[in-house]
């Protein structure tokens, strides 16, 4: 029997867009939301018909999907709920800035589905987030989490940047501080990373940032901070407590099948990989070559704390962990970088810190 699959919808619109971030997004009058959203439901109304699974989560992203209001986001969502067959308890997820968010959004968006958000925090500290380009402040972070709890809204995650401009591990813990004393159950932590055609990378020079070592020492910090405060490190940059894991997201660690619908979105169906080209006139599928080999698997699972492990690689693949992955482990545990034992291969968090480099020697 197939497993049911995610189903990730892309909203790249904004309010404005952030020095840092190089997503497909941009902003938009609301004639153009209109029409985007129009093309939405067709094409959700036409890929339905091509998928013959259930769908256990549905995510909304960005860009910002607040930014298009609650009645468009519920039109969106009721689309999906008519031409989708959701299973019950499906996660349903939308991302949403602070600053674009209210009590009465929340209920809409409630009222159709909606049990999970995420909402930008970047940092407690309103100097840091201004840096950031970020329009509201912590008070406003505030507001969103309690107003998506009087909404019956629980499942809440709030996203942490570290390595940004003028920051400092003191800094960091009062962030930490902030998710932990609004009890949020997961909490998302990203090292900035400079990216081309943003505004960060024309002002690198100029920007204030704390060196690698003191990045790296952030992030072993928070990673034990948390850990001591409940919150569980399921992934390299995702920690939450017992339950509530990010489903969707774990879809893509776990090398699991979703469709993406919307402008820029992917999707990995039938051992197929496939894209949705950059514009919002039209969405024109792009082939993007085979999908869920082992290496692929590998490489994907390895984000998870959990690693790979020999009985799910023996499942799928019929056969064990391959040996030459295993004498290239033994290099990095001796490090203290990677754990190779009877149950499989898992970096540890030293080793989540140098992961790109120590997942593409493990794999290739």
């Amino acid at each position: 029997m197939k497993k049911d699959i995610g189903l990730y919808i892309h909203i790249p619109f904004c309010d404005s867009k952030c020095p840092y971030c190089d997503f497909y997004s941009f902003r938009c009058k609301d004639d153009e939301k209109e029409r985007y959203v129009s093309l939405l439901c067709d094409e959700i109304k036409s890929k339905s018909g091509q998928i013959n699974c259930k769908v256990n989560t549905l995510y909304i992203g960005g860009g910002t999907p607040s930014c298009i209001g609650f009645e468009r986001l519920c039109k969106i969502i009721e689309c999906v709920k008519s031409n989708f067959s959701l299973t019950d308890g499906a996660e349903i997820t939308v991302e949403c800035n602070p600053h674009s968010v209210s009590y009465e959004f929340f209920k809409n968006i409630a009222a159709v589905g909606v049990n999970r958000v995420s909402l930008g925090l970047q940092s407690a500290n309103d100097n840091e987030r201004k840096r950031l380009g970020r329009i509201s402040g912590k008070k406003e972070v505030e507001n969103a989490v309690n107003f998506a709890r009087k909404a019956g809204i629980e499942n809440i995650s709030l996203d942490v940047m570290l390595g940004i401009p003028e920051s400092t591990v003191e800094s960091l813990k009062a962030t930490l501080d902030f998710c932990i004393g609004q009890n949020v159950p997961h909490v998302s932590c990203y090292i900035l990373k400079i990216e081309e055609n943003t505004p960060f990378y024309k002002m690198q020079n100029t920007l204030s940032l704390p060196d690698d070592d003191t990045v790296a020492d952030m992030y072993l910090y928070m990673c034990e901070y948390l850990e001591k405060h409940g919150y569980n490190q399921y992934e390299i940059s995702n920690f939450s407590k017992q339950g509530f894991e990010s489903r969707h997201n774990l879809k893509y660690w776990n090398c699991e099948e979703y469709l993406g619908i919307g402008s820029s979105a992917h999707s990995f169906i039938d051992g197929k990989r496939f894209y949705c080209e950059k514009r919002t006139d039209k969405f024109v599928c792009v082939p993007d070559g085979e999908g869920g080999d082992f290496s692929e698997y590998a490489m994907l699972k390895l984000r998870l704390k959990q690693g790979i492990t020999e009985a799910e690689t023996e499942s799928r693949f019929s056969h064990p962990i391959p040996e030459k992955m295993r004498r290239e482990a033994e290099f990095f545990q001796k490090n203290g970088l990677v754990i190779s034992d009877s149950e499989g291969i898992r970096l540890t968090r030293n080793g989540f810190l140098l992961s790109n480099t120590v997942i593409s020697r493990l794999i290739y």
